[in-house]
């Protein structure tokens, strides 16, 4: 009996070949299969390596920013969340995926009982069929099934009048579903490009934090930069609103001069405090992004004309090396999720046939239960089919097909926003290099124009408003460049963010 038992499982595994899904095919790339070209786009190198091989460590140059990001992926929370939201997946993947296998159980029971008749009675019922006994003396035997696994009782009978015994131990298995037409085997897949999925989302927060960490200290290191040269112009302003006033004191200029003298001065102490305020909230959002208080000494105090990523990066012709972008490839686990789901709807429209089966041993005498002749077992398939609900299991299958078309939408719209954060980051970086020395060479030319014009009215050769006005220029020339410095640096980390770099931690900084 174990024999055919066996058999029968082997035959319904095999029979389960069946599947309804429709076979995954990554859709047609709704983007150019070049990155853009010419114009404000720079030339492009064809045999250049993959951004992704380069570490972050290796990326970013600078060791305090280096320790910044390492404390950040150890204490963010929105990473924390997501690698929760990973274990999630993964324990609901593995819940759905042992209903490909039955659940066994094993069980004994023993009862002792003096009433014949129910003796008889439940002795029979468990053994769904089991013979009684009256009178004297008889004997019945048999099995049945239980929830959660299947149990079954055997019986002796004895001398009526006396004490009745019943002995058993069963190991089966209760309503497994054969999956022949593929229902549990799209769900488990289902579950599993879910939790796939997940993995990927995870990868992408963890880019994203890089960069946004990145970016936070350097857009700190800028506000540093433009708040001490605010600073040293209110000195300036300063000593031009003490020499107005006092010229004004004794005749030689008109209250006017004083005015715009002092209006300049003001603008500059409003900036200051405008900028303390800023530096603060730059602070607050780092230690946001970080998780904790980043440390006084791993904080920015400028950020000047150096380099703390890699001065360039390569990059690629063909558009594909976004199909490795963790947020593209998480859109098309969730494509290929419901997708299943399809296949599992669809199933759904067939019969489900399940299976219950035990194997135990019967004995009137404890010590006899696994003896010779004792063997029991029970097989009981079911098929099941709704004859009437209402539209359900249809309205399942439309469902399921509008969710794939929505998946595929999904996936098409996250690969054309892909595209375009590397078409604009690309854009910045063929202009920056040609922004930056026209506003280098802006504020190098009002800074002469400024001393140039102070020197001419102090020598009585032009007028005060000039040189406010070229006081002015200088300083709004000088944060300009403070700005564009800033852009340079993170439109690097913008572009090695977007070409999906970031998911290699690197080992030390390239020399």
């Amino acid at each position: 009996m174990t024999r055919a038992l066996l058999a029968l499982l082997a035959a319904s595994t095999a029979l389960a070949g069946c599947n309804f899904a429709p076979r995954h095919v990554r859709p047609d790339a709704a983007i150019p299969l070049t990155l853009p070209q010419g114009g404000a786009y720079p030339a492009l190198p064809t045999d250049a390596a993959d951004v992704t091989a380069i570490g972050w460590r290796d990326f970013f140059t600078d060791p305090r920013l280096q320790a910044v990001i390492d404390t950040g992926l150890a204490n963010n929370r929105d990473l924390r969340i997501a690698a929760g939201n990973v274990l999630q997946a993964r324990a609901q993947y593995r819940i759905q995926r042992a209903d490909l296998v039955p659940t066994t159980a094993i069980n004994g029971s023993a009862t002792y009982t003096n009433n014949l008749f129910g003796a008889a009675g439940a002795a029979g019922g468990a053994a769904g069929g089991g013979t009684g006994a009256n009178g004297g003396t008889g004997t019945g035997g048999g099995t049945g099934t239980g929830t959660g696994g299947s149990t079954g009782t055997g019986a002796n009978v004895g001398t009526g009048g006396g004490n009745l015994e019943f002995y058993s131990v069963n190991a089966g298995f209760s309503a497994f579903e054969i999956d022949l037409f593929g229902r549990v085997r799209n769900l488990t897949r289902a579950a599993l490009e879910q939790y796939l999925g997940t993995e990927e989302g995870e990868r992408s927060t963890r880019i994203a934090l890089i960069g946004e960490i990145a970016t936070a200290w350097l857009t700190m290191a800028a506000d540093q930069d433009r708040l001490r040269i605010a600073q040293g112009t209110l000195g300036s302003f300063d000593e031009s609103l003490r020499l107005t006033r006092e010229q004004f004191r004794v005749g030689v200029i008109s209250e006017l001069e004083v005015r715009q003298a002092e209006t300049n001065f003001q603008a500059a102490r409003n900036d200051i405090a405008a900028l303390r305020s800023q530096i603060a909230q730059d602070q607050n959002a780092l230690n946001l992004l970080v998780g904790t208080t980043v440390p006084t000494g791993q904080l920015p105090t400028a950020l000047g004309a150096a380099d703390y990523t890699l001065p360039d990066l390569p990059a690629n012709l063909s558009s594909a090396i976004l199909l490795g972008r963790p947020d593209v490839l998480q859109a098309e686990h969730q494509l290929a999720a419901q997708e299943a789901n399809i296949g599992a709807a669809r199933a759904a429209l067939f019969p489900t046939i399940s299976l219950t089966a035990t194997l135990g041993t019967i004995s009137t005498a404890l010590g006899g239960l696994f003896g010779a002749g004792t063997d029991t077992f029970t097989v009981s398939p079911t098929a099941a089919l709704p004859l009437f609900d209402g539209g359900r299991r249809r309205g399942g299958v439309r469902y399921a097909e509008a969710s794939r078309q929505v998946a595929v939408a999904t996936y098409e719209r996250t690969l054309q926003t892909a595209f375009r954060e590397v078409a604009d980051a690309l854009a910045t970086r063929g202009t920056i290099g040609e922004q930056l020395s026209a506003r280098t060479a802006r504020a190098e030319a009002a800074g002469v124009a400024a001393r140039l014009a102070d020197a001419r009215y102090r020598a009585g050769v032009d007028s005060f408003l000039n040189s406010l006005d070229a006081q002015r220029t200088a300083y709004a020339a000088e944060q300009d460049l403070v700005t564009t410095r800033a852009l340079r640096t993170t439109n690097l980390v913008t572009l090695y963010r977007s070409l999906g770099g970031g998911l290699q931690s690197g080992t030390a900084p390239l020399r």
